[in-house]
């Protein structure tokens, strides 16, 4: 078993244990780095769009917008499909 598998378990396991059944997940998908503003909130609601298959647009005051290739690199790479695109400043239009 990988370290990331024996992680994933025991995260898990830990959810289950102090949360309990109404918290239960199966899954989840460790990644590099997440997207974050200057002030350093993670931008929450681009991640639900982008797991959820919605277009989302970019906030500018994320600190590096390529962090979302990256984002769908490792989703993709964990069995994802349909992910959400970014809009860009022409779709916008």
């Amino acid at each position: 078993m990988s370290s990331s598998e024996e992680i994933e378990k025991a995260i898990i396991a830990i959810v289950r244990r102090k949360i309990g059944p109404v918290a239960a997940f199966k899954k989840f998908v460790i990644v590099k780095r997440l997207p974050k503003t200057r002030s350093g909130k993670i931008a929450r609601n681009t991640l639900t769009d982008l797991l959820n298959g919605e277009p989302f647009r970019i906030p500018s005051t994320i600190e590096d917008s390529t962090v979302y290739d990256d984002l769908r690199q490792e989703l993709t790479e964990a069995g994802y499909e349909n992910l959400g695109e970014p809009i860009t400043c022409e779709q916008s239009e």
